[in-house]
C-alpha cells in the first residue's frame, strides 16, 4: 500500500520544483551568455587593433593583415533586406490563402507542403540555385535592354551566380517560416471581428483586410523572422553569391556575406589576427540575429495580449 504523503512533503515540492526548472531554464540563459563571452574572448586581437575602422572599411588583405568587414556587411543586409522584399508578398498571399480562402480538403496537405519547404536542407537550396536560378538570372539580365544594363542596379557581367540569385534563394527559404507565423495571426484574429465586419455590410476583401490590420503587429514580427532567417543562413548563399568581396549596387554583381567568408576562409586562417576578424564578423552576426528574433518574438506574444499559447511559433532559424 503506497505510503501517503504528508502535508509538509507536498510544502517541498511545491517549493523545490519552481526552483529546479528555473534552474533547468536558466541554462539557456548561461548557454547564450557564454558563447558571447566566448566570441569576444576570440576577436578580442582584431577589436583591439582596428576598432570601429573594422566596420567602416573595405580591404580584405590576409596577406598584409589589413581587414575591413564592411562589404560583408554590406552583402548580409542587401541580399536578406532584397529577400525580404521578394518573400513577404508571397508569404503574406499564402497565409491569407490558408487562413480565409483555402477549400478544407486542400488546406491540410497545403500546410503541409508549405511547412516541408523549411526542412529542406540548405545544400539542396543551394544546389537547386546552381542549377535554376543561375541560369534565369543569366538569361534575365540578357533580356534588360542596354539602357537598363547602364545603371548602378543592373550593371555587370553575365554570369548568373550574383545578389540577386542569392536572393531568390533566400526568398523561397524565407517564404515558409514568414508565411507560417503570418497564418497563426491570422488565425488568433477573433472572428467575432469578420462578423462585425460582415454585419457592417463588408466584402470579403475588406474583412480580410480589417483582419491584416487587426494582426499588424504579429505579422511585422512573422516579416522580421524571416528576416532572421536571411541574415544567418550560409551554405545556399555562398553557393551562388559569388563571393567577392567588393561593394556595389548591381544585382548582378558577386558579392559576399558574413556568413560565407567563415565558413570559406576560417580554416585557412593561418595568424591570430586573421583568425579573431573572422571571429569578430561571427560575433557581430550573433549579435544581430539575436536581436532580430528577439523583437519579432516580442511582438509575436504582443498581439497574442501576452498569452503566447495562442501564436504557435516554429524553430527559430538558425545559420546553416
Amino acid at each position: 500500500m503506497p505510503a501517503i504523503r504528508t502535508s509538509r512533503s507536498r510544502s517541498d515540492e511545491r517549493r523545490w520544483f519552481p526552483v529546479g526548472t528555473g534552474l533547468v531554464a536558466s541554462l539557456s540563459v548561461l548557454l547564450v551568455a557564454g558563447i558571447a563571452l566566448t566570441m569576444v574572448e576570440g576577436s578580442w586581437l582584431s577589436i583591439q587593433k582596428f576598432g570601429l575602422s573594422f566596420w567602416r572599411t573595405s580591404t580584405w588583405d590576409p596577406v598584409a593583415g589589413e581587414f575591413g568587414a564592411l562589404p560583408f556587411l554590406w552583402g548580409t543586409l542587401y541580399s536578406s533586406f532584397l529577400a525580404l522584399l521578394i518573400a513577404t508578398p508571397v508569404a503574406l498571399g499564402i497565409a491569407i490563402f490558408l487562413s480565409e480562402l483555402s477549400p478544407f480538403v486542400l488546406r491540410r496537405p497545403l500546410i503541409f507542403l508549405t511547412e516541408l519547404l523549411a526542412a529542406i536542407p540548405s545544400i539542396v537550396y543551394g544546389m537547386w540555385g546552381i542549377f535554376v536560378l543561375v541560369p534565369f538570372v543569366r538569361q534575365l539580365q540578357g533580356l534588360c535592354p542596354e539602357w537598363l544594363k547602364a545603371t548602378p542596379f543592373f550593371k555587370g557581367p553575365p554570369l548568373g551566380i550574383g545578389l540577386l540569385a542569392a536572393a531568390l534563394v533566400l526568398a523561397v527559404m524565407v517564404v515558409p517560416f514568414s508565411a507560417s507565423v503570418a497564418r497563426e495571426i491570422l488565425k488568433s484574429v477573433p472572428f467575432s471581428q469578420r462578423e462585425a465586419a460582415y454585419a457592417l455590410g463588408a466584402t470579403r476583401w475588406e474583412a480580410i483586410r480589417m483582419a491584416l490590420y487587426y494582426g499588424r503587429t504579429g505579422i511585422i514580427g512573422a516579416i522580421m523572422l524571416g528576416l532572421g532567417r536571411a541574415l544567418g543562413e550560409t551554405m545556399a548563399v555562398t553557393m551562388v553569391i559569388g563571393n567577392n568581396p567588393q561593394i556595389s549596387l548591381s544585382l548582378f554583381a558577386p558579392q559576399y556575406t558574413m556568413a560565407a567568408v567563415i565558413a570559406n576562409e576560417f580554416t585557412e586562417a593561418a595568424d591570430d589576427l586573421y583568425l579573431h576578424a573572422l571571429v569578430e564578423i561571427g560575433l557581430v552576426l550573433f549579435v544581430v540575429t539575436i536581436l532580430i528574433n528577439a523583437l519579432s518574438r516580442l511582438l509575436i506574444w504582443r498581439v497574442g495580449g501576452g498569452r503566447g499559447e495562442k501564436v504557435a511559433l516554429p524553430a527559430a532559424p538558425v545559420a546553416r
